[in-house]
């Protein structure tokens, strides 16, 4: 057995600066090893329990600089390191950074068909990008399984890797055949230290550095010319809401009244994302130039959990119908449906927006599997030839989409919360492309707008879950049903679903629910009792009400993924959100922005929270929450209903 870690050094992201380009400059931030690639190292080592004598390797792709964190490496206990380097490789999207590392892996001998078996791990997805792609990718290009999301790794009989994948509400258990690739959360075990004999081994070992010249890589598909999609602009983003009113008094009692008065007052809240000033193409003498070809309409997915279509798939119809109507020209939005029994959902689709169902039936895709489904959607692909694939970014979204781009040469955007029908002027080549999709999407922890533009069809993006609206559904409306009979072959189902579990805390009731109530690290003394019991009482009277977390309390085992709010969880975007024991940190702020109240309760006056808070109360929230319960069940805290 050979086990592969593909990491890879970030830059700390409150040390990034903007250039004078209007992008990101990361050469003179520190970096360190991305924080969710630490977890594949981990998880690397752990397997390694089950193979005593398996060759542990490491590689990156990176400036010679990354020499530092493969050290770092094999002081935990890797043996070989690999680093990729070469100029030509800069400016490279994950597309072309996922054939970049495939095409290392294939020139290191690990391919399909070799005769040993390997294991290749990674981290969900990196710090500065937070796209989530290259695992898939890697995987695409290898034609291997994968598994994402994934917390724990265990050794299966006939040498199988069993992965235990976080998805929402809940975990599936999968077998993977070898060789595999397997994609690690957070959640997972933290890296270990380095020992004394790991720390001398590692200064006295040599990373193997090659270029693409080593491996056998042309040009034509890496780097920002070869690349399909290319970052147009970053700007600063600004979310403004006024100061903060805080509860006063000397008592629980008096603050939780102070707040009940602050909140009648009235407020307005401010939400701002800075955008670029678009470009007066007049001011250029260049010809427009229309790329698409045969390419039309937009295709999404309406992906089916439980035998019901999930809420993110129905937000898609939002953007995909803005989309629609600023292309006109009879622009048709398309959506595919997969599963067992499946066709009668059509007709919820036709109701939220959809022109056209096509409708592929199966017994076998029942349940989510990402190797066929990629090879439906590349199938359907070839004959629509969509101008557009729109995915939500969830576990299964974010996986499926890099997967299908790799199969199609297609660019990926992920996490969106824009999607715009613009034109891009083409200053070396003195053209203007229109039209052409703008896809807009967070970044560098959440302080940077970046706009990502596609230049192959179909342009692909994952729109983020509670980004969008629902669009009003439309009694009785009818489309177009059509089927669609794919070529699946047995390796289609090469990994198998062994089992999935989804609790109570679905996707669903967290953005469906009026008044959101979350624990952080700091109630984690009771177990998230008190968060819960508040979250009680609200439903007890009347009130639509869920408790969710953030990302602290999950990564400690007390709270599933499916309540995590956040960067790395959910957007929501309730009339009501109450923050208890949360400090602020902006990967959690982002997932709570869009809520149109903030309530923040924390010992600390000097909590971020306070800063991104419409109300705050400062005590301790074992004295506070109870307070604010007994108010709640009296009927003098009241919440109007939206």
């Amino acid at each position: 057995m050979t086990i592969i870690s593909l990491i890879k050094q970030v830059p700390l992201p409150n040390e990034m600066r903007m250039g004078e380009d209007g992008l990101m400059d990361r050469t003179k931030a520190k970096s360190i090893i991305n924080v969710d690639c630490q977890y594949g190292l981990e998880a690397g080592l752990q397997l390694r329990k089950h193979y005593p004598e398996a060759r542990m390797i490491v590689c990156s792709m990176g400036p010679p600089s990354f020499q530092a964190s493969l050290k770092k490496a094999i002081s935990m206990g890797y043996d070989e390191a690999y680093l990729l380097s070469d100029k030509k490789l800069g400016g490279s999207d994950t597309f072309a950074t996922g054939l970049a590392l495939a095409t290392l892996l294939k020139h290191l001998e690990f391919t399909k068909e070799a005769k040993a078996p390997f294991v290749i791990f990674s981290g969900r997805q990196t710090s500065d990008g937070d796209t989530a792609h290259v695992p898939s990718q890697v995987a695409e290009n290898l034609d291997v399984p994968q598994a994402t999301f994934v917390e724990k790794v265990t050794s299966g009989e006939h040498g199988n890797i069993i992965a235990k994948r976080i998805i929402e509400g809940g975990f599936q258990m999968l077998e993977l055949p070898t060789p595999c690739v397997v994609s690690c959360t957070p959640t997972g075990i933290a890296l270990r230290k380095p020992s004394l004999v790991g720390a001398i081994k590692a200064r006295n070992a040599t990373v193997t550095v090659l270029g693409i010249d080593d491996i056998g890589l042309g040009t034509e598909k890496i780097g920002l010319n070869g690349s399909p999609t290319i970052v147009s602009n970053v700007v600063d983003i600004v979310s403004e809401r006024p100061p903060v009113l805080m509860s006063e008094g000397t008592s629980e009692k008096e603050k939780v009244n102070s707040l009940i008065q602050n909140m009648k007052k009235e407020r307005t809240v401010l939400n701002k994302q800075a955008a670029k000033e678009k470009i007066k193409t007049d001011t250029f003498d260049f010809q427009v130039v229309d790329t698409r070809g045969d390419n039309k309409h937009i295709l999404t997915w309406a992906e089916v959990v439980n035998g019901k279509i999930i809420r993110p798939s129905l937000e898609l119809f939002t953007p995909a119908r803005h989309l629609a109507n600023q292309l006109g020209n009879d622009t048709k939005v398309k959506t595919v449906l997969i599963g067992k029994e499946i066709t009668a959902l059509s007709d919820t689709l036709f109701e939220y927006g959809a022109d056209e169902v096509i409708c592929v039936e199966d017994e076998r895709l029942e349940e989510y599997l990402v190797l066929p489904f990629a090879q439906i959607f590349a199938q359907i692909v070839k004959k629509e030839k969509p101008e557009i694939a729109l995915f939500a970014a969830t576990t299964a979204g974010r996986e499926l989409a890099p997967r299908l781009a790799v199969k199609t040469g297609s660019g990926i955007t992920a996490d969106c919360t824009g999607l715009e029908i613009d034109e891009y002027v083409d200053k070396k080549n003195k053209q203007i492309i229109r039209p052409i999709l703008q896809s807009l999407r967070p970044t560098y922890g959440e302080s940077k707008l970046a706009t990502i533009l596609g230049f192959e069809y179909p342009q692909i993006s994952t729109a983020r879950a509670g980004t969008f609206e629902i669009p009003a559904r439309m009694e009785d409306k009818k489309g177009v049903l059509s089927t669609f009979e794919p070529q699946l072959d047995a390796s289609a189902f090469r990994a198998k679903i062994l089992q999935t579990l989804r609790g109570e805390g679905g996707l669903q009731n967290l953005f469906d629910a009026e008044v959101i109530v979350a624990g952080g690290r700091g109630t984690v003394t009771d177990q998230l009792g008190l968060v819960k019991e508040l979250a009680k009482a609200l439903s007890s009277s009347g009130i639509n009400a869920e408790w969710a977390c953030s990302r602290a309390v999950v990564d400690e085992g007390i709270a599933e993924y499916a309540r995590q709010i956040g960067q790395t969880g959910k957007t929501v975007r309730p009339k009501i959100y109450i923050a208890i024991g949360i400090s602020g940190a902006i990967q959690h702020l982002v997932g709570i922005k869009e809520s149109d109240t903030i309530i923040a309760i924390n010992h600390n006056s000097k909590a971020p929270i306070f800063k991104n808070a419409d109300f705050g109360i400062v005590g301790e929230y074992q004295d506070i929450v109870p307070e604010l319960i007994e108010q709640v069940k009296n009927g003098t805290f009241q919440i109007a209903k939206k």
